[in-house]
């Protein structure tokens, strides 16, 4: 959830301008580009048999003190060795969420510890981490719950099966990128949206669920795409270039319905209400600022201003693949000129989001994109400041996935 401490979190929202105003300051932190974090998440499984259930006891017990509050509310919740967290999600994925770096070396080899840290922790219980951005072997099932989590259930039951499969199925990778100096914003916005489709293409990993294709290379950015439009389509669209972003993740804040109100054990939203109708009376009390802060953690577009700009559309990647797409992102939205030329080269490919996880880079104009995409990464990669034997397999590992992207378009 976005926080900041100067702000009193209690204060009453009386306007959509007061709204606002606080949305401005708290999701669009502007300064020079210097940090990078990861959140990675990973479906578990036994060890022995990958469809067996594995419950909330088993995970609390793997995990121990870095257990979350929502798994064991007496919990510790110690980080791991360099200041990663650790988080349960509703159907029992493990995710950690890294502290931020300065670097994309900093970054890979604290997180690759920790990633030694927790595969051991789990192993010691008979469990592995799983390979791709949804559950390959069970069906959707809770894990454990919250009110939140059931609050977010029945909404998204609404409108289908969607809902219980993103909550209960899938791990993302969710790269985390600083906003920029503020004449940088507006295009490090767009170029983050605009490159989404070619890249979930490029790194898709999931395309069966529960023992079955699905038809989808990404299943799981599908289950996204279909939950909620409201508060899943993408904010930035083509058609907006170079507009505020700020206004523009303002109005689409203010628009999205309730997911959840925090009054009394029962969580559940009136129907259709948005943070608007709010703001103007629709609801017995008026909103908080903590409120708005909790509002904006119920919505999931695949980039999401939290003071930084979270880039949510990956799916997980098997074993240490997960440092190529990172360093392709940190490449592309290195330096202004080439986060220009990167979305330059996406054109018309910026808003194929569904066709980009049914198809992959089976469809021929996403395959070119991501192949000019990476060959745009590799000529960056150098400047990044990467020891030689980093630089070394980060380079073949882009290389692979631009032949890659070339086969499937001859």
């Amino acid at each position: 959830m976005v926080t900041s401490p100067e702000v009193d979190h209690g204060t009453v929202l009386t306007s959509s301008a007061a709204a606002a105003s606080h949305l401005s300051r708290i999701c669009f932190k502007t300064g020079p580009p210097r940090w990078l974090g990861v959140e990675l998440e990973w479906t578990v499984h036994d060890a022995v048999d990958p469809a067996r259930p594995v419950g909330a006891n088993r995970l609390r017990a793997a995990l121990g003190p870095h257990s979350p509050r929502t798994l064991d509310t007496t919990s510790p919740a110690q980080p791991l060795r360099h200041g990663g967290s650790v988080t349960v999600e509703p159907g029992g994925q493990v995710e950690i969420s890294t502290a931020t770096h300065s670097s994309v070396v900093a970054l890979v080899t604290a997180t690759e510890a920790e990633i030694v840290e927790l595969t051991a922790l789990l192993g010691r219980a008979g469990l592995v981490l799983g390979a791709g951005g949804i559950d390959a072997h069970r069906s959707p099932r809770p894990v454990f719950e919250t009110p939140r989590y059931r609050a977010m259930r029945q909404v998204f039951d609404r409108r289908g099966p969607a809902g219980r499969r993103m909550m209960y199925s899938t791990a993302g990778l969710q790269i985390c990128l600083d906003v920029g100096e503020a004449d940088q914003l507006a295009d490090r916005w767009a170029t983050a949206h605009a490159i989404g489709p070619p890249l979930i293409a490029a790194f898709a990993t999931a395309g069966r669920h529960a023992g079955r294709a699905t038809g989808w290379v990404s299943a799981r950015m599908a289950a996204w795409l279909a939950i909620d439009p409201a508060r899943t389509r993408p904010v930035w669209t083509p058609e907006q270039g170079a507009a505020d972003p700020i206004a523009s993740w303002t109005a689409y804040v203010l628009a999205a319905p309730l997911l959840c109100v925090r009054d009394g054990p029962d969580w559940t939203a009136p129907v259709g209400v948005t943070f608007a109708d709010w703001l103007a009376g629709a609801l017995p009390r008026p909103p908080t600022v903590d409120d708005l802060d909790y509002h904006v953690s119920t919505l999931f577009p695949p980039v999401r201003p939290r003071g930084y700009l979270e880039l949510r559309y990956l799916d997980a990647q098997p074993e240490d693949g997960w440092s190529v797409p990172v360093a392709v992102v940190a490449a592309l939205l290195s330096e202004p000129a080439v986060t220009r030329a990167a979305r330059s080269l996406v054109g018309a490919q910026a808003q194929r989001w569904i066709a980009a996880a049914r198809h992959g880079l089976h469809d021929d104009a996403l395959a070119a994109t991501a192949a000019d995409l990476f060959d745009l990464a590799l000529t960056v990669l150098p400047r990044l400041g990467l020891p030689p034997a980093l630089h070394d397999d980060l380079d073949r590992g882009v290389r692979r996935r631009r032949e890659a992207a070339g086969r499937r378009r001859r």
